[in-house]
């Protein structure tokens, strides 16, 4: 039997995706916005089954930190952490943008 995760996602993680959808909206249309949404989150849901498939964060790993694995969804880059029985969803970001950057000025918020 395949062991079974649950998917939690965090306020910011929320957050992130929600001004991903707005942005689509307001600069492309409501009908791709919807899209991406749905996208992500039917993709994040296939995390339920076998979610350390995912690669380790490249960026996080050359720093020795390894318990965060990312799914890609191009072009976005869906971070999570596994633990226990669940996957956290911590970030939905931008894969064409700098992640040390982004995550510097989310800090510095």
């Amino acid at each position: 039997m395949t062991r079974r995760y649950r998917i939690e996602w965090a306020p910011v993680a929320v957050q992130d995706l929600e001004d991903i959808v707005d942005y689509v909206a307001a600069r492309e249309a409501p009908s791709a916005a919807a899209s991406i949404f749905d996208k992500i989150k039917s993709r994040t849901l296939t995390l339920t089954r076998h979610p350390t498939r995912c690669r380790i964060v490249p960026e996080l790993k050359d720093f020795g930190i390894t318990e965060y694995r990312e799914l890609i969804v191009p072009p976005y880059r869906v971070f999570f952490r596994v633990t226990a029985d669940v996957v956290g969803i911590v970030g939905v970001l931008d894969g064409r943008r700098d992640l040390e950057e982004t995550l510097l000025q989310t800090a510095l918020r």
